[in-house]
Order: C-alpha cells, then structure tokens, then sequence
C-alpha cells in the first residue's frame, strides 16, 4: 500500500466516479479502475458498491478512509513544517577529527544554526578519521588529501605548523612527544624524525594531550595552528614555524552536491577556515 493507492480510494469517494476520479487526479480512468481492483484483491475485501451509476463506499471503505483522511492531515502538516522554516531544511553528518570539531567548527557553529533555524548539524569525530561511506557522513574534512572515492574533494586552506621547545633548557634533553608510527608521512611526524630526538617518551595522536604537556614547559613536540591557543605568546616557549604546511581538504557525497542545505553548509566549513592558507 502507498499514498498514491490511498488518494485513489479517496479520489472516488469524493467524485463518485471513476470518471471523477480521473480528472480529479489527471490520470487515465483504465488506470483508476485496475488500480481499485488491485487494491481491493490486495486489501481482500470490497471498497465500494455500483449504486445507481455511482460508487458508494462500503463499510470497510468508510473505516480506511478515516486512516487516509489523518494521513492526509499529517502530509500537510509536514508541508507547513517546510514553510514554516526560513531557508534550506535538512541534517548534515560532518566527519573530522576532534581538535577540528572542537577548534576550528564548533566556535562558529552556534552563529551558524541561529542564523539557519532549518538546519541540523550532526559532528562525528575522532582522532582518526571517521570512515566516510554515503551510510556514516555527509561531509569529511581531511588533514591528508585522499587517493581515491566516490566523492568530490576540494582544498579548504593549509594549516602553518609550530614546533614548540622551552626558552631555556635545564637539566638535560626536555622530553620529546612524537605521533605514533602510522603517521609517518604527515609533515609533523617528519620533521620530528628528521630532528633525531633524543628523549622521545611520549607518543599520542591527541593534539590536546600534546598542547597541555608543552604547557608544562617540559616537553618537545609540533602542534598546528589551530590547536596552539595561548602558546605561540608563552615566552617560555621557543616556537618555530615548520618549512612545510598541512593541507586541509573538504569530502562531499557526490549526491548532495546540489542540495541546497548542504551549498550552505560548505559555505560555513570554508568559512570556519577563512584564514588559513593565507601569508
């Protein structure tokens, strides 16, 4: 059974006809009398009654009607629920990792859903990638270009990167926090490597977790900008801009690309990184 059976039955209800019925609906009155006798042998049972050249409801017909007629309320209703929002409706998965939820998204997005009262959005986050399937996101931002889907990508910005080490140094070689072995190939990971560390005792992927322990003025390690805060003006902290950038890419479901609420969504992402790629 689906909506469009259910306007028949109420279609010929109201007009009496098959005829009427057709009009009614714009389409052929053959197709309105096989459709009825479908859904009556599917149904198994009798909606209406030849009464002096007219089609009268039976009661079995009477009791359906009253579910078609609270359906029909409740499709209207979800019209109205369309204008009754000013601009694009809809909920938007964004995948990305923690610190660019937290840092980079989630400052701008309490303006943002003011400002689009039809919009919903829905953070996935992780320290890794969130995997990004057509099932588990709408949109991904990705520190590392993919090499391949079936999505459209496109670059948001690169993000400058700092390696942060104390002013002045006392009583050895401060401890060293690395990104585990499966990151190699980002640039901050590289340039560590490349700086042969000695006292290499702490290994994270959390950004947050790297911030708070150079906060101790202890320990070496490379943050990106966004993730800084008050450190680049610590003066107990030497820092030192990295030759090479992260760059920083937006993944879309080929299928949204046109869809409104979703153009509006991207907007707000690129927005959210206006300032990077800049200087």
């Amino acid at each position: 059974m689906n909506w469009d059976d259910l306007r028949i039955i109420a279609a010929v209800r109201d007009e009496g006809t098959y005829a009427g019925a057709s009009a009614r609906l714009r389409i052929d009155e053959t197709t309105v009398g096989r459709r009825l006798a479908r859904i009556q042998r599917d149904l198994g049972m009798l909606l209406f009654d030849a009464v002096d050249g007219l089609r009268r409801p039976t009661r079995h017909c009477e009791a359906v009607l009253e579910h078609v007629g609270a359906m029909a309320a409740h499709v209207a209703a979800i019209d109205r629920i369309g204008e009754s929002q000013p601009g694009p409706v809809g909920r938007l998965r964004i995948a990305s990792t923690n610190a660019v939820a937290e840092e980079l998204l989630a400052p701008h997005a309490s303006a943002f859903l003011r400002d689009n009262p039809g919009l919903t959005l829905q953070f996935l986050t992780s320290s890794s990638n969130v995997k990004f399937s057509r099932w588990q996101a709408d949109l991904a931002i990705r520190l590392r270009k993919p090499e391949k889907g079936d999505f459209t990508i496109s670059k948001l910005g690169d993000v400058r990167l700092y390696f942060f080490e104390p002013s002045e140094r006392a009583g050895g070689d401060p401890v060293a926090c690395v990104y585990p072995d499966e990151l190699d190939a980002i640039p901050e990971q590289q340039f560590l490597r490349a700086k042969r560390l000695k006292n290499v005792r702490c290994i994270t992927d959390n950004v947050r977790i790297i911030r708070t322990m150079i906060r101790s003025h202890q320990v070496v390690g490379v943050l990106p900008e966004h993730s800084c805060g008050t450190l680049l003006a610590d003066r107990s902290l030497r820092a030192t801009p990295l030759p090479k950038r992260r760059d920083v890419w937006l993944l879309v479901q080929n299928h949204l690309k046109r869809d409104p609420a979703t153009r509006l969504t991207i907007e707000w992402v690129r927005h959210c990184f206006r300032d990077f790629g800049r200087g």
